[in-house]
């Protein structure tokens, strides 16, 4: 049975090794984690989502919606475990991150074609198929093996992940349940609501703006974000009304308690099948954990928030794919080497 070896055990790598299964072939997965960690996953775990638990649109007719139907039709398997462990998110389909890891673990592992080895990789020899899918957080020692491989200095830009509270610590009295313009796939109010007037909006991006943030490694006019992911100090510092146009914005809310639209909004997203636990839509930042306690509390219905997870900004990794790669993801210069996902140079937990 012909052999094909996979890096990574992300959502491209556990995908790739469950399609040469029903191939027919023989799937070789490679996962470092968890003998090495990488700086925003924190377990074991197969198709660990470390950014959103969001997988995009599920309204009809549109083009992530299409993206997924075209998945679930080809017989995908994490089109299939998403849809085991959704959760309410209006139009979105929106997975509890630790039940969607768990549901693609098992698969793979009791799955008699896939080999699961726990090792990192950091050479690629000739003689075997290869299909790289090690992700935007790619080692350095691999990330210089595919340097030599392609002869190509590997490209990154910096990505953010979105802080996370405790259900619990939520102040129901002041935030609301709503979906934006009442849409929502069951006709249930999915998100919460955290509403400012003006002047609390000012005074919280004010704070923004003058937290301390963690250092970065290189200098600051050389960071490059992705622009679909921006932290909002950075969406402050282009305007003191960019963050309510975009993350905060209130259109299509109305607040119960006033019966008007709110000045901004910051929307919170279920976590978890649980639902004890929301994540603050777009507030991914990299403010130190003791600056992001204290601005993130000046938000109406968060002054008491406890923090499960707080928000970070990494370093991703890709391959400048248009140059490299063919038509099939293969290396131009070696045809039995495969890329795959967000290493490709795509952006998206679909996509990938």
């Amino acid at each position: 049975m012909r052999e094909i070896h996979i890096i990574g055990g992300g959502l491209a790598g556990c995908e790739s090794a469950w399609q040469v299964a029903r191939a027919g072939a023989r799937a070789i997965l490679y996962e470092m984690r968890p003998e090495r960690q990488t700086p925003a996953h924190k377990t074991g775990a197969l198709a660990e989502l470390v950014c959103s638990n969001s997988l995009k649109s599920e309204q009809e007719n549109t083009a992530p919606w299409l993206l997924k139907e075209e998945l679930r039709r080809l017989g995908s398997l994490l089109m299939s475990a998403a849809s085991r462990t959704r959760v309410p998110a209006g139009h979105a389909l929106t997975v509890d991150r630790e039940l969607f890891a768990a549901e693609i673990t098992r698969a793979i592992e009791s799955e008699p074609a896939i080999t699961i080895r726990r090792e990192e990789v950091t050479a690629i020899s000739a003689e075997r198929i290869w299909i790289i899918a090690s992700g935007p957080l790619t080692s350095d020692a691999l990330a210089r093996e595919i340097a030599r491989l392609t002869g190509f200095e590997r490209l990154f830009f910096y990505d953010s992940i979105s802080p996370i509270v405790e259900a619990g610590s939520i102040d129901m009295s002041i935030a609301f349940r709503a979906s934006r313009y009442g849409k929502s796939l069951d006709g249930t109010d999915d998100y919460l609501n955290c509403p400012l007037d003006k002047a609390e909006y000012e005074a919280f991006v004010d704070a923004v703006l003058a937290a301390g943030t963690v250092p970065a490694h290189i200098p600051e006019d050389h960071i490059r974000y992705f622009e679909a992911c921006l932290p909002i100090e950075e969406i402050a510092r282009r305007g003191r009304d960019t963050l309510r146009f975009g993350p905060m914005k209130p259109v299509g809310l109305i607040d119960p308690r006033t019966g008007k639209r709110p000045y901004a909004v910051v929307q919170l997203r279920q976590e978890s099948a649980r639902a004890d636990s929301y994540n603050l839509v777009g507030f991914q930042n990299h403010m130190r954990f003791g600056e992001q306690a204290r601005v993130l509390r000046m938000i109406p219905g968060l002054q008491n928030a406890e923090f499960l997870r707080y928000g970070q900004v990494h370093r991703n990794t890709y391959i400048n794919g248009p140059a490299l790669l063919g038509p099939t993801l293969q290396l131009r210069a070696l045809p039995n080497v495969f890329f795959a996902g967000q290493i490709s140079g795509v952006e998206g937990y679909v996509e990938s």
